[in-house]
């Protein structure tokens, strides 16, 4: 087992518990509604994290489905790290967001070149 395999699994555990936390949780319900994103956008949100942990994992065999779902979720935490300075939170409450973006980064150059 490599790094690599390690981190697109950790990866995929993550977002595979925030997804149900985003369509389950009432924190994330608050969190949300914080964020000034609607009910719909929190929704979606929880299904593309599972789609896109799922495809992470599928990426391990399919190095496409990969490229997408990493890439995915670098844009994903992109947006996120942009949502959390414009809503004034700390460094500290946004710097997940940001070390998640450049994790994917890296898993999707990763994928890329196993295609």
């Amino acid at each position: 087992t490599s790094l690599f395999e390690i981190i697109v699994v950790l990866n995929a555990l993550f977002f595979f518990f925030y997804g149900f936390q985003s369509l389950n949780s009432h924190m994330m319900i608050e969190e949300f509604k914080r964020f000034g994103l609607s009910n719909s956008q929190r929704k979606l949100t929880g299904v593309l994290q599972l789609l896109g942990a799922a495809g992470l994992l599928l990426g391990l065999a399919a190095p496409f489905f990969g490229v997408l779902s990493a890439g995915g979720f670098a844009v994903m935490m992109l947006v996120a790290f942009a949502v959390r300075l414009k809503i004034k939170d700390s460094v500290i409450q946004s710097l997940p967001s940001l070390i998640f973006m450049m994790m994917n980064l890296w898993l999707t150059y990763s994928f890329y070149h196993l295609l």
